[in-house]
């Protein structure tokens, strides 16, 4: 999502599809279940969702593009897009601090952020 490459409105898509809390636990638990992914059913029984709900919810992150669907058998294998993951938080914080060092400093000390 480099600012040259990416529009200001998939950034929006792409938080808009994460500011809801079932779809951003489903795409944290795609982000610990790692390049391996996790099937829908074993995504519905890990966070206690019903199937039908998952799938409306996995539509909306597969549309913004921060999950991925393979067909593995009869399963489909969904997976966090990482790439896209970290271009949104690239985007993020491409100015942060103003260019300085964001690095965590003690409290005694005083940061930029």
């Amino acid at each position: 999502m480099s600012q040259n490459n990416h529009s200001e409105s998939q950034v929006v898509e792409a938080l808009a599809a994460l500011a809801q809390s079932q779809r951003l636990r489903a795409f944290r638990a795609l982000v610990v279940a790692g390049a391996e992914g996790l099937t829908p059913s074993t995504l519905a029984a890990l966070l206690q969702i019903a199937p039908s709900a998952l799938s409306f919810h996995l539509k909306a992150l597969s549309h913004a593009g921060l999950v991925s669907a393979e067909a593995s058998g009869r399963n489909l294998i969904y997976r966090a897009e990482f790439a896209r993951m970290n271009d949104l938080l690239t985007y993020l914080t491409q100015d942060c601090c103003q260019g300085q060092s964001c690095a965590v400093v003690p409290e005694t000390v005083k940061a930029c952020c």
